[in-house]
């Protein structure tokens, strides 16, 4: 078969529920060290597989990455062992269902050698943080194994890519693993054989170049192993949610960050209501001792509003360094930290959008947008 979009080779598909915390992919490295220390996350799991040098006793022991591998390595052996079946050569029609919205596709294999070279049928929506790649990259090499799938969405089609899923669903009977995460989402998938139905899968997943809905840093890390896993999906019902920006460590209040935006000629008040903006436009700021409304300067349709937070209210008016420790994406809906000064509110960015500056071949800022619904990490293991 020589499509760029390939079954699993060789994979472990999950025979209960996957072993250990159940941690959001988007999880702040001390969230990451936080599960890992829970009652939750004794013995053998996959999350502290994923993250080897935050576990307590890599903690403990000072050790780094590649000194934390070794011990991961032999954990994901332990796990496979217990807690999943060896299948070769399958793909996995799956099915998300739950209150943020509804994904059916193909969990597959992707070719994203090419993508660095500007080659790749696989395109990045968003710039990425490059020491996350690196150490996703690290990981990925390290363990020889993807243990969660990015999300891809096609340019174009997704509508058939749906109807082929869900014809093979409705004819597959039960599904060979069903569970519910801790949001309240139903996860089905079925192994599908070589054979006609999934040569039918694959085309239909690779009837068009894939964007990254989720997991740009997964993508980049897999640029440099050759393979990726992901979920190809057209939707019916996804949804993009808002990523907002928190400042920590900076001391500034209300007053000083609006002393600051004002300086730099952009009209701020204050305003009572803290709802984040349902368009964009302008951006609403919960600091304290006010709430602020910043009304954001005319730009082009391909300039999302994330941009010009990042350039011109943080960077420039602030003097913050965007790389640095004082600037963290949260998704809409989660709470800001308790020490955070100020948590800059932005409007969801429209799918259109994203279509469109993939079209005129640009990134949008990192983290800008927060797909969902999302594939469950640890449901299938896939040798790379």
């Amino acid at each position: 078969m020589d499509t760029w979009v390939r079954p699993i080779r060789r994979g472990w598909v999950v025979r209960g529920e996957v072993p250990g915390p159940d941690v959001d992919e988007f999880a702040e490295p001390d969230a990451v060290v936080t599960a890992l220390a829970s009652p939750g996350a004794a013995g053998d799991t996959l999350l502290a597989v994923q993250h080897p040098a935050r576990t307590p006793a890599a903690l403990a022991r000072g050790l780094d990455m590649a000194a934390a591998l070794p011990s991961a390595r032999a954990a994901l052996a332990r796990i496979r062992a217990r807690h999943y079946r060896s299948v070769a050569g399958f793909v996995a029609p799956y099915r998300i269902s739950g209150p943020d919205g509804v994904a059916v596709g193909v969990l597959c294999l992707v070719d994203v050698r090419e993508l660095t070279a500007g080659g790749s049928h696989v395109r990045h929506t968003e710039e990425v943080y490059p020491h996350v790649v690196a150490e996703r990259a690290a990981v990925l090499a390290g363990l020889g194994t993807a243990t969660s799938a990015a999300l891809l969405v096609p340019s174009s089609g997704g509508e058939a890519l749906t109807a082929a899923v869900e014809a093979a669903c409705a004819g597959l009977g039960l599904p060979d693993v069903s569970t519910v995460d801790q949001s309240g989402r139903r996860h089905e998938l079925w192994v599908v054989p070589s054979g006609t139905l999934q040569a039918r899968l694959v085309g239909a997943a690779s009837a068009a170049d894939l964007l990254v809905a989720d997991g740009n840093h997964r993508v980049a890390a897999a640029a440099r192993t050759g393979s990726l896993l992901a979920l190809v999906t057209g939707g019916p019902r996804l949804r993009i949610g808002a990523i907002h920006r928190v400042l920590t460590g900076t001391g500034l209040t209300s007053d000083a960050l609006a002393a600051a935006w004002r300086g730099v000629g952009l009209e701020v008040s204050e305003v009572v209501d803290g709802t984040p903006p349902a368009v964009s436009g302008s951006v609403v700021v919960l600091a304290r001792p006010s709430f602020l409304r910043v009304v954001l300067p005319p730009a082009d349709e391909l300039t999302i509003d994330h941009a010009v937070v990042e350039r011109l209210l943080l960077g420039e008016a602030l003097g913050v360094d965007l790389d640095g420790p004082h600037v963290q994406p949260l998704p809409a809906g989660r709470p800001a930290p308790a020490d955070a000064d100020a948590m800059v509110q932005l409007a969801p960015v429209e799918f259109s959008t994203v279509l469109k500056v993939h079209a005129a071949g640009q990134r949008m800022p990192r983290k800008a947008t927060y797909f969902t619904p999302k594939p469950r990490g640890g449901l299938i293991l896939a040798e790379i």
